[in-house]
C-alpha cells in the first residue's frame, strides 16, 4: 500500500444534524466497514452520546457539540471503534457484561488485534498516531447497565435492551415515544459480524428475534446508514431465515 496522507485533527470528524435532536458524527477517513457511527442526542436536562469512535483524535476538542451541556456517554459495546473517546467524559455507561473491558481495554479484548492496521484508513490520523501502538485509554464506568434500565435525559427516556450475540454486553437503546432505536452492532444495514472471539450464535439469534417485532420509526446502527421499519424487518427476517430460525 502506498503511504497514506495524514489528516489534520480539525478535519478528522464530520457531523450532520438529523431529525428528533439527533446528530450523526463519524470519522470519514476510516473505511466504511470499520467506521463507527457516533450518535449525539439532545435532551432537556442533559445529552446522550452513543459510542465515541476510535479515539485517535479528541472528540471533545474537535466536536464542540459534545461539550455544550451535561452528557452521558453510553457504550453500545466495547470494541475499539466504539469506545475510543469514552475516557473524555465524566459520566460513562456500559452493560455489566463488558464493564471490565471498558475499565481495562486491552488490544485483544477490544478487537484492536487483529483489526487495527493502516489498511482500515483512507488517510491516517495526525502524528504521532501509529497503528502498531494504537491503544484505548481506560474509562471505568460510572454506571453499570442492565436490561430494562433507562437513560433519562429529562424530557426523553431510552430503554436499555440487552442484545448479546455480537458481544456479551451489547445493548440497543429504544425511545418508545419516538420509536427511535440505536441498535449498536447487533443489527445494521451492512455485513454483520458474528465470528469475534466473544460472539455467541445462540444469543445472536435470541437478540435478533427480540428486535424483529419492535415497533421502530428509524434505526440508527453502529455502522452504515440509518433505515426505516420495513428495512428493519427485512434485514432481521432475512438473517433469521438464513439461520433456519424464522
Amino acid at each position: 500500500m502506498a503511504d497514506l496522507p495524514r489528516m489534520a485533527a480539525r478535519d478528522w470528524y464530520r457531523t450532520r444534524r438529523l431529525a428528533d435532536d439527533v446528530t450523526f458524527i463519524d470519522e470519514p477517513h476510516i473505511r466504511e466497514f470499520y467506521r463507527c457511527n457516533i450518535w449525539h442526542v439532545r435532551g432537556r436536562d442533559r445529552d446522550m452520546l452513543v459510542d465515541s469512535g476510535m479515539g485517535v483524535v479528541s472528540l471533545r476538542t474537535h466536536v464542540p457539540l459534545v461539550t455544550e451541556r451535561a452528557l452521558t456517554a453510553v457504550a453500545s459495546h466495547t470494541h475499539f471503534d466504539h469506545i475510543g473517546c469514552h475516557h473524555e467524559f465524566a459520566d460513562r455507561c456500559v452493560h455489566a457484561a463488558e464493564a471490565d473491558i471498558l475499565a481495562n481495554p486491552t488490544r485483544t479484548a477490544i478487537l484492536a488485534d487483529p483489526y487495527v492496521t493502516d489498511d482500515i484508513f483512507t488517510a491516517l490520523p495526525p502524528e504521532p498516531y501509529a497503528s502498531a501502538t494504537y491503544a484505548v485509554k481506560a474509562a471505568p464506568a460510572t454506571r453499570i447497565l442492565e436490561d430494562g434500565d433507562v437513560i433519562d435525559l429529562g424530557d426523553r427516556t431510552f430503554e436499555v435492551i440487552h442484545t448479546p450475540g455480537h458481544s456479551p454486553g451489547g445493548i440497543a437503546l429504544y425511545e418508545k415515544a419516538t420509536r427511535i432505536l440505536f441498535s449498536g452492532d447487533i443489527v445494521y444495514d451492512g455485513p454483520l459480524i458474528e465470528d469475534t472471539y466473544h460472539a455467541n450464535a445462540n444469543a445472536y439469534v435470541a437478540s435478533m428475534k427480540r428486535l424483529y417485532d419492535l415497533p421502530v420509526s428509524i434505526v440508527h446502527g453502529g455502522h452504515f446508514p440509518s433505515y426505516g421499519p420495513l428495512r428493519h424487518r427485512a434485514i432481521i427476517g432475512d438473517w433469521l431465515r438464513a439461520k433456519g430460525a424464522l
